[in-house]
């Protein structure tokens, strides 16, 4: 028997963003700017999405739903460690909190973009004319600082991947894919309750912002 855990917004925000990291850091290595200005908006548009997606989403999808406290986290982590392992329906409490920190170091990385400015001058974010010269290098550095610990945090989401795989039999992955993961009889099942109307109007509203603030808020 299975159950739908990830509603169809959530799984392709996930991968657009891991295809857009890709692309942002080899058209940034590549000094391809333009493309790399470009893949900085579309992971602003899919940042606003999955804030908008976590108030308005599938049961999974919502922030109330993963967040929890220290406590929780705590006993999730004993509950690991003691076992038999019991898979969380949608993230655990540790993983929900996980999921709160990448965003906000997207978040951190992309604002910090937005106001960055070469050493030459000559390219420079969309919001570059409201600061100082000082300060757009200042953002820039930034911008690069955070990249780099947004790969840290992407090197322990695999590892914890792998941890899940190897050491609890638990495949994380394939129901990023498909949506599903199998479930015991017992298991109660809920409908994940994603709107696609919903989903077609946070994709207008992180369209528009993205929109708005590319051009600088000058329209």
């Amino acid at each position: 028997m299975f159950a739908r855990i990830w509603d169809a917004p959530v799984r392709l925000f996930h991968w657009l963003l891991v295809a857009l990291l890709a692309f942002s850091w080899w058209s940034g290595e590549q000094h391809e700017m333009e493309w790399h200005r470009l893949s900085g908006y579309g992971i602003l548009a899919l940042l606003i999405f999955r804030i908008y997606w976590g108030f308005v989403g599938g049961r999974t999808a919502r922030f109330a739903q993963f967040l929890r406290g220290p406590r929780a986290a705590f006993a999730y982590a004993k509950s690991i460690a003691k076992g038999p392992y019991a898979a969380a329906p949608g993230h655990n409490p540790i993983g929900g909190w996980s999921v709160m920190l990448m965003l906000a170091t997207l978040a951190a990385m992309v604002v910090a973009g937005l106001f960055a400015v070469d050493v030459d001058g000559l390219e420079s974010g969309p919001l570059a004319d409201y600061v100082s010269f000082d300060q757009g290098r200042a953002a820039a550095n930034i911008h690069g600082f955070v990249f780099n610990l947004l790969l840290a945090l992407v090197a322990l989401h695999v590892l914890a991947i792998l941890f899940y795989l190897v050491r609890l039999r638990h495949n994380l992955i394939g129901p990023m894919i498909h949506g599903r993961r199998a479930v015991s009889g017992n298991d109660p099942v809920e409908d994940l309750r994603a709107s696609p109307s919903k989903a077609m109007l946070g994709i207008v509203i992180a369209g528009i912002c993205t929109y708005v603030i590319a051009q600088g808020f000058r329209l």
